[in-house]
């Protein structure tokens, strides 16, 4: 605790703190008012308790400091309950953003590029210079505003950019560096466009007729009726990596490698992938690795040449070119197979695949109106023999095992059935 006393000589308040093991030290404040001095206290218990507990001061209390003259911050230095201004100096925002970028050398590279974008629109909106800790809520308002506005990006990039620019501020936090995170109370949770696409039979079949070669067609067939995600998991498949005798695949997958057990998963050899993947395979050259070995390269944009081979096909672009491929997939494998198969499959989570990949389609209302007649005022019309309802209906309710016996009994397979 501290407390405050007056020297009855000159007039001058004083507060009196204990530091350390027991050692009194006091803070020579001048000819101050009580309420002056009160304050001051108030500040420098906050002090103490930040050394005891090695947390950060309050907001109040950073600015209170900062505030200070020369000659009362060296007063506080002396009681050790603040370093000196030099030590306390907030590094620019420029260097920050460089030493923690350079300092995530436990990222994939598109993080890093994330990151950097994020950081060179930050640099691009403040100062370089402008000191870390002068960042304010306002600031982060106006930045927010500013992208959104000025740089014309969408929402969810958007949202995206803030997300990075606020785990800046929140590892500034974590070095102690600043009090309070500016972009704390900017909405940045993930944002679902709808920007949803069923590419369709004929379109695949359409786009893989103009595919001009037996690559192309592979990877096009990978995203579409594999599933895989485009580039990450297609560029390292390995022919070693396909199991012929078991119709499976084996699929290396970056994007989640770093959860246990999640690097690799097994794929079905689809039969509508199977004949691209044979006439590759009857294409590869004696001792050929990878699956993919024109277009391996970080410079090739997969995107710009699916966007020409599509107009090739006569057809118009769908948004989210690969993303809607492997979501189109998604949504016809749950028609067939249980949710938890499927995103095995496809290396993703149930979760996941509701949000962000499984879609409603014209089919599905089509066969949700299709089974029924309807009358002139829009409603079902009864069945045309009700005895075959009530029977159809008897039969729906029978366990499984039951409706097999019935049926190997009709069959002619009473043998069978026993």
């Amino acid at each position: 605790m501290a407390s405050i006393f007056t020297n009855r000589k000159n007039g001058t308040r004083n507060i009196a703190v204990v530091v350390g093991q027991g050692d009194r030290r006091i803070i020579r404040l001048g000819k101050v008012s009580m309420k002056q001095a009160t304050s001051a206290k108030t500040f420098i218990e906050d002090l103490m308790a930040c050394r005891l507990t090695g947390t950060a001061p309050r907001n109040t209390t950073a600015e209170w400091l900062a505030a200070l003259s020369d000659t009362m911050h060296k007063r506080l230095e002396r009681t050790g309950l603040v370093g000196s201004r030099e030590e306390l100096q907030s590094p620019t925002l420029k260097c920050w953003l460089e030493t923690y970028i350079d300092g995530r050398t436990d990222v994939k590279k598109r993080t890093r590029i994330n990151f950097l974008q994020a950081s060179n629109q930050l640099l691009e909106y403040f100062p370089a210079d402008k000191p870390l800790d002068r960042v304010t809520p306002g600031d982060a308002d106006g930045f927010d505003v500013w992208i959104r506005t000025e740089k014309k990006l969408s929402e969810g990039t958007a949202r995206r950019r803030v997300k990075r620019c606020k785990q800046f501020f929140a590892a500034a936090i974590r070095r102690r560096l600043i009090a309070e995170n500016p972009f704390s109370h900017i909405k940045c949770g993930n944002f679902s466009e709808n920007r949803f696409y069923f590419v369709s039979r004929e379109e695949s079949e359409a786009v893989l007729q103009a595919c001009p070669d037996a690559e192309w067609r592979l990877i096009f067939a990978l995203a579409r009726f594999g599933g895989l995600r485009v580039p990450s998991e297609i560029l390292p498949l390995q022919w070693g990596d396909v199991n012929w005798e078991k119709s499976r695949f084996i699929v290396h997958s970056p994007k989640t490698e770093r959860h246990n057990g999640k690097g690799t998963r097994v794929v079905p050899i689809f039969p509508e992938l199977l004949p691209y993947l044979r006439d590759s395979f009857e294409q590869a050259k004696p001792g050929q690795v990878h699956l993919m070995t024109r277009h391996r390269s970080s410079n090739t944009n997969l995107r710009t040449h699916l966007l020409r081979i599509i107009g090739r096909a006569g057809l118009a672009p769908w948004p989210k070119l690969f993303v809607n491929l492997r979501s189109t997939r998604e949504t016809e494998l749950v028609e067939e197979f249980p949710v938890h198969v499927v995103t095995a499959w496809l290396g993703n989570s149930p979760d996941i695949a509701r949000k962000h990949y499984l879609q409603l389609t014209e089919e599905h209302f089509e066969r949700a109106v299709g089974g029924a007649e309807r009358n002139a005022a829009g409603q079902a019309a009864p069945p045309a023999n009700p005895d075959l309802a009530a029977v159809m209906n008897a039969w729906d309710k029978l366990p499984a095992a039951i409706q097999r016996l019935i049926q190997e009994v009709a069959a002619g397979n009473p043998l069978s059935a026993k």
